[in-house]
């Protein structure tokens, strides 16, 4: 279908306010641009019972972790691991709050977002590194947390979602932590892929498109050659068996839809349960923009619908 009324609502205003693609910024600028734009596509974000702020080792140095908590401390809740977006490059916690406090109420578990490293600063595998030790600390530290270590999931979009994948592969070969459900926004999974699924609308510089791709990998990546290993590329995997299940969601007007898609099929063939959904005439980032999209609700909704049978 075409790109969806509010979608291309959303693209005229940028063109009115001659928004430059993040792109074409150094990567400070484009994180502060960034930040701005998902806090104005977000809405009001959802008051949550409980906000916490940690410190936790990680192998480069303390990392900041945030709970989100959906009642005050007193039971065993299940628990969610939500790594935020933005090309490896881009992000913090502060990006993805509005969605982790949404996930936290409708799921009702704790919800964490760890800040790990960014590229270019502090390129693959750093980032998986991070979010590998941010799972180990929930786990580790369930107990205290009032945290249900038999009920952890991981999650992301975007990047987040790569590193989300990247994560359950790590810990089925490193047997454990031991992660119940993955929740997979538009991810990245082949930093090869070439996806067809919008055509040249995928070259519009008012939407994420191909050249988008390309600067966030050319950042992630110090080395082109480390593109092809499963932690970068987990599509390119050996094998995808024994991963927990999960949710794949795409937008059709998204470079990564044809990879995300290809993700899911790779994970059923593996014989691993899979559901996945495309939101049609949706761009990349459309399920942080609950603010501007309907469609940004619906996805959520479905997400944590998905994630409350998981963590049952």
């Amino acid at each position: 279908m075409p790109l969806h009324p509010q979608a291309q609502a959303l693209r005229e205003r940028r063109a009115r306010a001659g928004t430059p693609p993040l792109y074409s910024l150094t990567p400070a600028q484009a994180r502060a641009a960034d930040l701005a734009d998902i806090r104005a596509a977000a809405g009001t974000p959802e008051p949550v019972a409980a906000v916490e702020e940690h410190r936790i080792p990680g192998p480069g140095g303390e990392l900041a972790l945030r709970l989100y908590r959906p009642e005050p401390p007193g039971r065993q809740l299940p628990a969610l691991l939500y790594l935020f977006g933005g090309g490896w490059t881009l992000g913090s916690p502060d990006t993805s709050d509005a969605i982790c406090r949404r996930l936290t109420n409708a799921v009702g578990c704790v919800t964490a977002s760890v800040g790990y490293r960014l590229a270019p600063e502090h390129p693959f595998p750093a980032a998986v590194h991070d979010c590998r030790a941010a799972a180990r600390w929930l786990a580790g530290n369930a107990e205290g947390l009032g945290l249900d270590p038999a009920r952890l999931a991981v999650g992301g979009d975007s990047a987040g979602g790569n590193l989300a994948a990247a994560l359950t592969l790590l810990a089925r070969d490193e047997g454990g932590p031991a992660l119940c459900h993955q929740l997979l926004v538009y991810p990245n999974t082949d930093h090869r892929a070439a996806s067809a699924a919008a055509g040249e609308q995928h070259d519009d510089p008012l939407l994420f498109n191909r050249r988008s791709v390309a600067w966030y990998w050319g950042h992630y990546l110090a080395d082109p050659a480390d593109g092809d290993h499963p932690l970068a590329s987990p599509l390119r995997a050996p094998s995808l068996a024994g991963l927990p299940p999960a949710t794949v969601i795409t937008a059709e007007y998204d470079p990564l839809c044809d990879e995300g898609e290809r993700y899911a099929e790779a994970l059923r063939a593996a014989g691993v349960p899979v559901e996945s959904r495309r939101y049609a005439g949706m761009p990349h980032g459309f399920f942080a923009m609950t603010g501007v999209l309907d469609a940004a609700g619906e996805a959520q909704r479905y997400a944590a619908e998905r994630l409350r049978e998981a963590l049952r």
